[in-house]
């Protein structure tokens, strides 16, 4: 937390998850040392009658003059593309958005900005199942593959480009497999578990990290996320190999699930208490 007062939080963005923590920090947020803010979002009207006027900020170009010790997107890979390293010039940065990191312009700018002006970039790692494990079978050098499925109802995938004009042949369909650096531009708001695996083993990263994405009439209302990762193999020819399958309630047509949210409000009390360090961080 702050050295003095309680730890100043901006959100940007107020979409479903942002909603839900910017009720949790008015709400929880003074007995846990925080205190919101601001709150932007891209269309000002949405916050009109649930955002106290006086922390709604206009311009995101502003958000200095709030004096923010940490500000959390929840928007879109585009904010990150476009003012995560003038953000970092005065905050640390918690990205809800991961996959803005598959672009190799934009990852080198925030470590530049983190290093320039001593602020970390945390990275949630949302629906990432088992991420202090894959991290450590990484450092160890033990990891060999990873591979990240995500699979929901049609209704719930925001796509753009190519995906977008892609249709279902049947109850379940493979939209896209093969590295996730490929994926996230066309994928930005359901790939962001797959960008967290590639940053949580960075000897594989997002060109070496598998990611399908799979489209199942089946799953109204719930994400699936199945990790699947083997090590080297040992003496006997055989490797160490792990397959997690979670299945995360959520609203038809939702981008994010309901663990989600929880998972995400842990990431950012976590964040709070880690020490201001450049750099990219899961948390």
């Amino acid at each position: 937390m702050a050295d003095k007062g309680p730890w100043r939080v901006g959100v940007v963005g107020y979409g479903r998850l942002g909603q839900s923590l910017v009720s949790r920090l008015l709400a929880q947020g003074p007995e846990l040392g925080l205190e919101l803010v601001f709150v932007w979002n891209r269309d000002p009207g949405r916050m009109a009658g649930s955002v106290p006027p006086s922390l709604q900020l206009q311009k995101l170009a502003a958000l200095g003059e709030r004096h923010p010790h940490l500000v959390v997107e929840v928007a879109h890979p585009k904010i990150i593309h476009e003012s995560g390293a003038q953000i970092l010039r005065h905050a640390n940065l918690l990205v809800g958005s991961p996959s803005a990191l598959s672009d190799q312009t934009t990852e080198r700018q925030l470590l530049e900005a983190s290093q320039h002006w001593n602020h970390a970039v945390f990275v949630a790692r949302g629906a990432l199942w088992g991420t202090e494990d894959i991290m450590r079978l990484d450092a160890a050098g033990g990891l060999r593959s990873l591979r990240v499925t995500m699979a929901t109802h049609p209704d719930g995938f925001r796509l753009e480009g190519p995906l977008a004009a892609a249709h279902g042949t049947g109850p379940r369909t493979v939209l896209y497999e093969g590295p996730v650096r490929g994926l996230c531009p066309f994928a930005p708001r359901n790939s962001n578990t797959m960008a967290a695996a590639a940053l949580a083993a960075p000897s594989l990263g997002f060109d070496g990290v598998t990611g399908v994405l799979v489209a199942d009439l089946s799953l109204t209302d719930m994400h699936v996320v199945d990790v699947e990762l083997s090590g080297h193999p040992g003496p006997t020819g055989r490797s160490f190999a792990v397959h997690t399958h979670r299945e995360n309630p959520a609203e038809p047509g939702a981008v994010t699930g309901s663990a989600t949210v929880t998972a995400f409000w842990r990431s950012l009390l976590a964040c709070c208490q880690l020490p201001s360090r450049p750099g990219i961080h899961l948390c």
